[in-house]
């Protein structure tokens, strides 16, 4: 019950972050360095599943990672781009946050609900793998927008 508690106000505190992360990234231009970075820095979590106590099947695998991709679609239609001064900028969104502590709950809730029937370290094993399934989605899809928005300033700069 510890961990289970402890995981959870861990998760809460790492949506707080995020929201004041992005609230600061939105001040300065976005560049492809920085809609990569994060997945790579995540996917170090994976060392986890070395351990046994949080390997999970590839049916619970795939389910995790399907979720955490049907969850980031809220978060890639909150996620917009504009120009200013030449410069690609994250447009800071308030449905964002709102987003973000929809997500933030049900997680709490599934969690509380597959925690019954799986153990621990397979529930923190298939919450790592959904959420780096979100997170991986959502900033492909970031990068995608982000350079088709860059394709059309470089080709308006060229005429």
């Amino acid at each position: 019950m510890f961990w289970a508690t402890a995981s959870t106000v861990v998760g809460i505190m790492m949506a707080v972050a995020m929201i004041f992360v992005r609230a600061r990234a939105a001040k300065k231009p976005a560049s492809v360095r920085k809609i990569i970075l994060p997945p790579l820095f995540m996917s170090t979590g994976a060392l986890m599943f070395l351990f046994p106590m949080f390997q999970v099947s590839w049916n619970k695998v795939l389910e995790a990672v399907s979720v955490g991709i049907i969850f980031s679609v809220l978060l890639i239609k909150t996620t917009k781009f504009q120009i200013q001064n030449g410069s690609i900028y994250l447009i800071p969104s308030k449905f964002f946050i709102l987003v973000l502590l929809v997500l933030l709950i049900l997680r709490i809730v599934l969690k509380l609900v597959i925690g019954q029937s799986i153990s621990f370290g397979e529930t923190s094993g298939m919450f790592f793998l959904l959420a780096l399934g979100m997170i991986i989605s959502w900033r492909l899809s970031m990068l995608v927008k982000f350079k088709r928005i860059q394709k059309n300033l470089e080709t308006k700069r060229e005429m």
